[in-house]
């Protein structure tokens, strides 16, 4: 079956059950587990005159800052269930592209990741990751909701 995990988790409550159940068919399974966590390039985010309020080394330290809080919360959660697992920050790309990166990388065989289940506006606005993920991965993806 399933040999080597890819989980991503951005830190919210939703990724975080994702991690939960994700690590839980790992233990079944006695798979490998990588946690992947993805920041957005600082373009992306920040533009103009902005720019000059927020430089890239604030916003890459506090990236980094944030990647390191997800990592370290899901080690620790894999820690207590029994799980080994390494970690990965994808830096400088977006979600859904990191996270496809990140299984060819490791040689993942699945995919799990949480759906924040967006719909109408919302969804056209900010886009669906996980449907994205689901498009553009070559293994199969499991959507925790």
């Amino acid at each position: 079956m399933y040999k080597n995990l890819l989980i991503a988790s951005d830190g919210s409550e939703l990724s975080v059950k994702a991690l939960e159940q994700g690590l839980a068919l790992a233990k079944a399974l006695a798979a490998k587990v990588t946690v992947v966590t993805v920041t957005e390039p600082w373009t992306a985010v920040v533009s103009g005159e902005m720019g000059v309020a927020f430089p890239i080394d604030e916003y890459e330290q506090g990236c980094a800052a944030n990647a390191a809080k997800v990592l370290d919360a899901a080690t620790a959660m894999a820690k207590q269930m029994g799980v080994p697992c390494d970690t990965l920050h994808m830096k400088d790309q977006f979600p859904a592209e990191g996270i496809v990166e990140a299984a060819k990388q490791r040689g993942s065989d699945l995919v799990v990741m949480a759906s924040h289940g967006r719909r109408g506006v919302s969804r056209l606005l900010l886009g669906s990751q996980a449907n994205k993920v689901v498009t553009h991965s070559a293994v199969p993806v499991l959507i925790c909701r």
